[in-house]
């Protein structure tokens, strides 16, 4: 990749997310010259049509069908093409753009973004799943077909800056940073009464429903532990979490030599969408400035895996190996989608998870397959949330963590 040059040809996949709407918005805010594609959304047919008439794109997709005529008649008399369903989703991240925002939620954002890396776009990630699921298939697909991967995730965007490929041999540890999520000081029993409201409360960042309710049980880290180890060929035991509420480093790098590079600035997701589009220049962009002498103390604190088993959970599933760590995704967002609907407790996340490896790992389904990466990450997927269901409807009690 050379230096930015605009206008570019660019796709949002999720745009009315949390994610999408912030890459929008730095379009805006650093009154960039793009040429939108596609957009895409999943439900939200009111914003997708606000979206569509003010980037005209070339066309703009809902997943879910059946909203689809609301679409048409919103967009009636635009010109803008429409369409409709997953397929249509797949097909959209398959045009022809340059760089293409991956930021829908879920095991759906696979195929789209796997559907963008085969077309040769520069695919930023915002999607776990892609790299939970199939990731070494992700990355190969990209880099053969002349594209490339750059993550979003503030943590795995700012190892990106600050790992310098040429020297990976050279590097001792990844340090991913956890704020701790809305019950860092809370007890085990005080979490067990957590209400979803209370765990939607994130302290620094603002975040869809999953991904919040994944930062309060301490899932998102276990995911992006998984996440970096794909990304940068990095071993699991050369990857550590620590707490650091403040939000403010965002992921360090440690040196064989002894020298540690970190990098840092307040917490708002534009910042790393921004080094994503320009990257390997530089995005100039009207954002807040890290005032260090007046940001206050900076804490840093090892994760206690008693209060925050998910932890625990996704580093085991990476050792394994195998359908480990796409199991225990499918069974996570069957979990949280149960404790958000409350049919289950807080704690009663990590426990359901865990329970759908146990159980899964008992009549051998997570061995790894020959076939197909994405064929197989499906069939492990739809296994594990259906495992995880029977777990959620007490068909047999879930060991809690």
């Amino acid at each position: 990749m050379g230096p930015l040059s605009l206008p570019r040809k660019v796709s949002v996949l999720g745009s009315t997310g949390s994610i999408g709407v912030s890459t929008l918005d730095l379009f805006d805010q650093a009154k960039v010259e793009v040429e939108i594609v596609a957009l895409t959304a999943g439900r939200n047919v009111e914003q997708l049509a606000e979206q569509a008439l003010k980037w005209r794109p070339q066309i703009a997709v809902i997943a879910d069908e059946a909203a689809l005529p609301r679409l048409r008649e919103l967009l009636a008399g635009s010109g803008l093409r429409t369409a409709g369903g997953a397929a249509a989703v797949a097909e959209a991240a398959a045009a022809d753009a340059q760089w293409v925002m991956s930021a829908i939620v879920g095991f759906a954002g696979l195929a789209p973004t796997l559907a963008a890396a085969r077309a040769g776009a520069v695919v930023a990630l915002a999607n776990k799943e892609s790299l939970i699921c199939a990731g070494p298939t992700l990355l190969r697909t990209a880099k053969l077909a002349g594209g490339a991967v750059i993550p979003v995730d503030s943590e795995h965007s700012a190892i990106f800056q600050v790992f310098s490929p040429s020297n990976a041999q050279h590097v001792a540890r990844l340090i991913l940073t956890a704020s701790g999520g809305p019950f860092l000081g809370w007890s085990r029993e005080q979490m067990g009464r957590a209400t979803p409201k209370q765990a939607l409360a994130h302290p620094n960042w603002s975040m869809g429903a999953k991904i919040s309710i994944d930062s309060a049980t301490m899932m998102n880290k276990g995911l992006e532990v998984i996440e970096a180890a794909y990304l940068f060929a990095m071993p699991p035991e050369r990857i550590e979490v620590l707490i650091h509420p403040q939000s403010i480093v965002h992921s360090l790098v440690e040196y064989a030599d002894g020298s540690t590079l970190a990098q840092l600035g307040p917490p708002d997701m534009r910042s790393p969408i921004a080094c994503a589009f320009a990257w390997p220049d530089r995005l100039p962009w009207p954002a807040k400035r890290l005032d260090l002498a007046r940001s206050g103390p900076l804490s840093f604190d090892e994760p206690d895996l008693e209060r925050f088993p998910a932890l625990r959970i996704a580093k085991q599933a990476l050792a394994a190996g195998g359908a480990a760590p796409a199991a225990m995704n499918g069974a996570d967002e069957i979990a949280v989608a149960a404790f958000l609907g409350g049919r289950i407790g807080f704690l009663d996340i990590a426990s359901t998870v865990e329970e759908t490896l146990a159980r899964m790992d008992r009549q051998n389904l997570l061995r790894p397959s020959d076939n197909d990466p994405v064929d197989s990450a499906r069939v492990t997927d739809a296994t594990a949330r259906r495992v995880a269901g029977e777990v959620v409807n007490g068909l047999m009690a879930p060991v809690h963590a």
